[in-house]
């Protein structure tokens, strides 16, 4: 029988698309602009190599990101007009779609949930004067604040933040020009501190810290891709939204770190300490300026989530699933937990980075077009995503020079998940589309 996550959905007609530019590229560019993406891309990078290697890193990334991640579930969003959760039940079967990519999204937005909620709760105090962190009373009290206040707007309104999601980019877009030029120094005058060159270990940390970071909204490009009217306008959405914008952003960001640790060597890699730097009024603003840009990723986050559980569970009401998913995320942010963004970057990347790649094989296996909903659970899928993800949590067991040469791991583990799904499926692991198996019992 086919699930009723799948006999509910319908797709989105080609009347109501539109062009790149009017929704997948400000929407992916939004996502980059986040300081999630950059407030600490500087520790394992720019610590142990120039500018220059850095950006090269980042051109690197954002192409990878766009042509590996995003494109075939833009395309099969595109081709479809069905969303990740159903056009993922070709590569992991009807069933076995409840878990992934369904549910796994909604779990791991909880985690990005909980790391909007700490950034902004952190910027937040700081446009204050505190120095308050996770843990006391301040921080709890401001964070619980914030994350029921947006958990209710992404949950009932969402539609009203999307309205608004593209003009709120220009806000860190500005903030990003605003500290660079405020910053003394100059990029160009930045060496890493002598005995912590390793241009290797920064060009690979930055593949990973970029992938991982893109890694989930990679995967939902096949939402993106419902919007989009043909095969040009996935192009293009991805080149300019996700690289485009990744080099952007990248550059100027580690532009402002280099330029203050030329200046001042302990200035360190938090892009926060860059802010703090400029001090006065000036500082303040831009702190409240980078949380209120934050309002849009906590409520996609949420309405994420809840939307994720409510599908696959349509017992639970999604008001209910994303209260409760917004439960969890604030007690990630109150409690420091959602901190830890190196970590939480490599578990990401370690889930949808093989989840990416069996996708990417199914499509092409199945003739670069959507081959449907499978029999129950595909065991090509899960294979392909298990020993996927053994590879891509790999460096938190390894140290020296194994831990080194384990990264990027997000993009080992894609790799992996492409070639077990292929290898799994020539082997007749992967289960007929339920279409064919409802012809053969007629």
């Amino acid at each position: 029988m086919t699930p009723e996550y799948i006999a509910k959905a319908t797709p989105n007609p080609p009347q109501n698309r539109a062009p790149w530019y009017a929704n997948t590229a400000p929407t992916y560019a939004g996502i980059f602009l986040w300081i999630a993406f950059y407030r600490m891309m500087g520790a394992g990078t720019l610590a142990k190599a120039d500018l220059g290697t850095c950006i090269v890193g980042l051109v690197a990334a954002g192409l990878l990101c766009h042509f590996l991640y995003y494109l075939v579930p833009g395309l099969l969003g595109m081709k479809t007009g069905l969303p990740l959760y159903v056009v993922g039940s070709s590569t992991f079967g009807a069933q076995g779609g409840y878990l992934m990519p369904g549910l796994l999204m909604g779990l791991l937005q909880i985690g990005w949930f909980g790391v909007a909620t700490s950034i902004s709760t952190d910027f937040i105090l700081k446009a204050a004067g505190s120095s308050d962190g996770p843990g006391t009373m301040p921080f709890i009290v401001t964070g619980v604040l914030w994350g029921v206040v947006f958990a209710f707007v992404g949950a009932k309104g969402i539609q009203y933040v999307a309205r608004v999601a593209t003009y709120l980019n220009f806000i860190p877009l500005l903030m990003l020009i605003v500290v660079f030029f405020q910053t003394p120094g100059s990029p160009l005058d930045y060496q890493p501190a002598a005995g912590q060159a390793d241009e290797f270990a920064a060009f690979t940390t930055m593949l990973a810290v970029v992938i991982g970071f893109f890694a989930t909204a990679g995967a939902a490009g096949a939402d993106f891709g419902t919007n989009s009217r043909h095969a040009s306008d996935v192009q293009w959405g991805g080149l300019i939204g996700v690289t485009l914008t990744t080099v952007i952003v990248g550059v100027l960001a580690l532009a402002t770190l280099a330029a203050a640790n030329a200046v001042n060597p302990n200035t360190g890699f938090d892009y926060a300490t860059a802010i703090q730097a400029i001090g006065g009024p000036i500082a303040s603003s831009m702190f409240l300026l980078f949380a209120l840009a934050s309002i849009p990723a906590t409520c996609f986050c949420i309405f994420i989530a809840g939307n994720s559980i409510s599908t696959m569970f349509p017992q639970v009401s999604r008001i209910a699933a994303s209260f409760a998913a917004a439960g969890v995320g604030i007690i990630l942010a109150v409690t420091g937990i959602a901190n830890n963004l190196a970590s939480f970057f490599g578990l990401v990347g370690a889930s949808f980075g093989p989840i990416c790649g069996a996708m990417a094989a199914d499509y092409l296996l199945s003739g670069r077009k959507w081959a449907g909903p499978r029999q129950g659970i595909n065991m090509a899928g899960y294979a392909a995503w298990l020993l996927g993800f053994i590879v891509g949590i790999l460096p938190n067991f390894l140290s020296g020079d194994a831990k080194r040469l384990a990264e990027p791991a997000a993009l080992y583990s894609f790799i992996v998940g492409f070639v077990v799904y292929a290898i799994a499926a020539k082997a007749g692991m992967e289960p007929e589309p339920l279409e064919k198996s409802a012809a053969k019992s007629a």
